[in-house]
């Protein structure tokens, strides 16, 4: 089977930011945190541009591109946390309801409907409201919001695996339950779970870009994309690069996520020829 150009694309996507967050302090040619007289200075490929400073200023005169770059590492961390948190508690409760079914099955997907009753944006909303503003807490927020993702993938999964025939040969071998679903039945839950983990990575970023743009993500001075847009709302005329440079950072990361993960499931799928 050829490997998918969806894959080959946003591996490499995702690697180019992955490079440039990991070589942030040496590749940034500034601080993305000082500030200078230099406002607004626009990028060099504008008439009034200068490669002092490549994609320009923005109003405090800190510099676009370090500030970028610097982003991206901030980014990517929160994507890999948020897969982390609700990756996997997720994927656990899911098992879990998938495996025993009842009473507890019932019990979690009671609190899966309950989470996704209300928008996910809103809901990280109400979540950073109560905890206070702050890149943490907005990551803690979009995690709880992706758990019901996660939690209804590997339940599925489970409950289509468990009553096959080599689950039930390893049942009068007398293989206990701890070993039936985490070692008979979970490497065989894999497949769907990776796609929806490189999903999931998109959707954190995602959310909690669109927190940062509210003001209850990053706090100043931390160069992160969302907040970034948001402090270039008032010079969208004036100086448009400054809300276009973010927003195409964002929306590069979310696409390539978005190819890898459908490039992934046409790889994983076996009908899939």
């Amino acid at each position: 089977m050829k490997i998918n150009k969806n894959i080959i694309i946003g591996f490499g996507l995702i690697s180019f930011f992955l490079l440039a967050a990991l070589g942030a302090d040496f590749i940034a040619p500034y601080d993305p945190t000082v500030v200078s007289d230099q406002l607004n200075l626009p990028p060099f490929f504008s008439e009034d541009g200068s490669t002092t400073h490549l994609l320009g200023t923005d109003d405090l005169g800190r510099d676009t591109l370090s500030r970028l770059i610097f982003g991206s590492r901030i980014s990517l961390l929160v994507g890999l946390l948020v897969v982390f948190f609700s990756g996997s508690v997720g994927i656990t409760l899911g098992l879990l309801a998938g495996f025993y079914g009842g009473l507890l099955d019932n019990f979690i997907m009671r609190f899966v409907n309950i989470i996704m009753a209300f928008p996910s944006i809103l809901l990280a909303i109400v979540v950073v409201a109560i905890a206070g503003p702050g890149i943490f807490n907005a990551t803690i927020a979009v995690s709880i919001v992706s758990l019901p993702s996660f939690i209804r993938v590997a339940r599925a999964t489970v409950i289509s695996e468990k009553g096959k025939e080599y689950v039930t040969a390893a049942k009068q071998f007398g293989a206990s339950d701890k070993r039936l679903l985490f070692t008979e039945i979970f490497p065989n839950c894999r497949a769907p779970l990776i796609v929806q983990l490189s999903l999931a990575f998109s959707d954190g970023i995602l959310n909690v870009a669109a927190l940062g743009f509210l003001g209850l993500g990053a706090r100043p001075p931390l160069p992160e994309w969302g907040m970034m847009l948001s402090d270039a709302r008032a010079f969208i005329t004036t100086q448009p690069w400054l809300v276009t440079l973010p927003g195409l950072c964002i929306l590069i990361v979310v696409l390539a996520f978005n190819l890898l993960g459908d490039g992934l499931r046409d790889y994983l799928d076996p009908k899939v020829i």
